[in-house]
């Protein structure tokens, strides 16, 4: 059994494989819960991927027979980066991507990941991570219109608010849902320009309030992420 571990700045998810199979998964774990479920289960093998602890940390709190892989941008992966700072690259979009592509080989690709921000990674049908956008995420929108004024106030993300708000609240709730949705149809649609038989796989925490209302046919992957960094610790076995 292998797993996989996406460590965040507050929570970290873990995912369980039988080889290629997603077998169970927990999120919003905090550090020690985190630990403990590993120590817990005894995996053959884990990938380590974190924008706050490091691979040191992480290791001196398992037992130490247990073998890690940390990702980084060194990390030997089965895809190509076709991507001029690859060393700033987020692991997280490196992982979505490897993911989408395992699942949809030989296939243009836009994968996105709707988390603190809004990532649309293309990745082509020869498998080469060609880049993106980064774009503010939905919580993110709406803690800077709280921010940045002195009056409007600290909203929730809601699903299918009416386009035409009544109230203040309510034309935040539709500025920011209608908006963050006219954007992913838009930039959906512009990459169709790019290649008309593209598929558009959408993973993060925030897709529960759009899988449903996109136009463009995609493909809901809630643990993407997940998925991608067990192929790339499976791909990095075979090469020992």
């Amino acid at each position: 059994m292998n797993i996989a571990v996406d460590s965040g700045n507050t929570f970290a998810k873990i995912g369980w494989f039988d080889e290629d199979k997603l077998i169970r998964f927990e999120t919003k774990l905090i550090w020690s819960e985190m630990i403990k479920e590993i120590q817990n289960d005894r995996p053959d093998r884990i990938i380590f991927s974190s924008v706050s602890k490091s691979a040191e940390e992480f290791q001196e709190a398992l037992e130490p027979d247990i073998p890690v892989l940390n990702l980084s941008a060194e990390t030997l992966i089965p895809i190509r980066k076709e991507y001029k700072t690859p060393e700033t690259l987020g692991a997280d979009r490196v992982a979505a991507a490897i993911g989408a592509n395992w699942l949809f080989p030989e296939w243009d690709l836009v994968v996105i990941d709707m988390g603190t921000c809004i990532t649309y990674d293309f990745i082509d049908q020869t498998g080469a991570f060609q880049g993106g956008l980064i774009s503010p995420g939905v919580k993110m929108r709406f803690s800077a219109l709280h921010s940045f004024t002195k009056r409007l106030p600290l909203v929730d993300p809601v699903s299918g608010p009416d386009l035409i708000g009544k109230s203040t609240k309510e034309a935040i709730e539709s500025g920011v849902m209608n908006g963050v949705l006219a954007e992913m149809e838009g930039i959906i649609e512009r990459y169709r320009h790019i290649s008309p038989a593209l598929r558009v796989v959408i993973c993060g925490g925030d897709i529960p309030f759009f899988e449903s209302s996109l136009k463009p046919a995609i493909f809901a992957v809630p643990q993407l992420v997940l998925i991608g960094l067990n192929r790339i610790l499976r791909y990095n076995v075979t090469l020992q």
